[in-house]
């Protein structure tokens, strides 16, 4: 279970006025295509897959999609448009009415087909706090690119963290600069 983030400096996903495109660099979003073109399905919220309208799709450097493409999951209630980027060209669309991430994982297990081994939560903050509630994330991918915000929402939701000391460490694993961006890559500290 991997978590995707894509970041100004400051943790901000997008402005105080919503506009979030584009973050990160096109060296950096190549690599994150590089990254979905890895796994077995990528998932994201219903809010973000309204307010986005994203396609979900792994492509290669000159856009065409990718030979593999991974299952595409919104979780969430909430119906998508019939008209939704996600129901175009791309991996198997799977809908999962919860907001229990241990339920996605479950049903994600359950899908008739190739297993799904390999998860990339790429959306949004709410789900992303969820996923980290919940001690369900191995590894942390966060894009980082140095731009600063001030105000927007952040790339984590609330934790329920009050103090310093129930923060989530993170144990740094690799440090990749990708043209003007850098991308962290990093795993939880688990309690002993």
């Amino acid at each position: 279970m991997t978590l995707k983030t894509a970041a100004t400096l400051d943790g901000r996903v997008a402005a105080s006025d919503g506009s979030s495109r584009w973050i990160t660099s096109p060296v950096a979003r190549r690599h994150a295509h590089e990254l979905r073109a890895q796994v077995d399905a990528i998932v994201v919220g219903t809010g973000t897959a309204l307010r986005d309208d994203p396609s979900l799709t792994a492509r290669t450097a000159d856009g065409t999609l990718a030979g593999t493409q991974p299952r595409r999951v919104v979780v969430g209630y909430r119906e998508l448009a019939s008209g939704a980027r996600l129901r175009g060209p791309g991996g198997e669309l799977v809908q999962v009415r919860t907001h229990d991430p241990a339920e996605v994982l479950r049903v994600l297990a359950s899908l008739d087909g190739a297993p799904v081994h390999r998860v990339l939560v790429e959306g949004g903050p709410t789900l992303a706090a969820a996923f980290l509630r919940a001690g369900l994330v191995d590894e942390v991918h966060a894009y980082v690119a140095p731009v600063l915000l001030g105000a927007g929402p952040a790339a984590i939701a609330d934790l329920g963290i009050t103090s310093i000391s129930a923060a989530v460490r993170l144990e740094p694993v690799s440090v990749l600069p990708l043209g003007p961006d850098v991308l962290v890559v990093a795993t939880p500290v688990r309690e002993v």
